[in-house]
């Protein structure tokens, strides 16, 4: 478990591709924090993890009020977690969320109603800013959620999601992204040398 936890938060570290992140990205904290926590959570149990979790509480509401991001520590979260931006971020204690998802400021990922089922995110989601992701739904891996988008109904593989409520506008084979990539820079740049 300690060395899934540390390959997740040298995950989460190149993601954010700054030197010094603690310095630059207000968000790296959150999910420090985040990381910490599970960490905590994965002791035997014992004096040590009490009094690790006494103090983990009052720094995780701490970072949580000054960042405005809350990731709780229940939540499972795969590595590589990038968050652009700071703010109003919150995701529900149940959540699932894959590995390198990459979320934007205002990003909710929640249930619909009290006690209610919560999202499942594959890996390699995208989320723009402010999109919601509400309820028993499943994103699949490679999706993008665009920005002010509420989300309320599974997104399969390789999907953009766009609108409230948010409807699919665009598929890409997960494998075949980077070869679609490669194609349609190629057109672009024929296109350019034709005129």
């Amino acid at each position: 478990m300690k060395r899934m936890m540390d390959s997740d938060w040298s995950a989460d570290v190149q993601r954010y591709d700054v030197r010094r992140p603690f310095l630059k990205e207000q968000s790296i904290w959150a999910v420090w924090t985040y990381r910490l926590g599970r960490r905590i959570d994965s002791r035997e149990p014992g004096r040590m993890k009490r009094v690790l979790t006494a103090v983990y509480w009052p720094w995780f509401r701490l970072v949580e009020t000054v960042v405005g991001i809350s990731l709780p520590k229940s939540a499972v979260i795969g590595g590589g977690l990038r968050i652009w931006h700071f703010g109003g971020i919150f995701v529900h204690p149940q959540a699932q969320i894959g590995r390198n998802c990459t979320l934007r400021q205002g990003v909710t990922i929640g249930n619909r109603v009290a006690d209610g089922a919560v999202p499942v995110i594959g890996d390699d989601v995208e989320f723009g800013a402010y999109a919601q992701v509400l309820g028993a739904v499943r994103i699949g891996n490679g999706c993008r959620i665009g920005a002010l988008s509420v989300v309320l109904c599974d997104v399969p593989d390789g999907a953009t999601a766009v609108g409230v409520p948010a409807r699919i506008v665009g598929q890409t084979e997960v494998n075949g992204l980077q070869k679609n990539i490669q194609e349609n820079v190629s057109r672009i740049m024929r296109f350019g040398t034709e005129r």
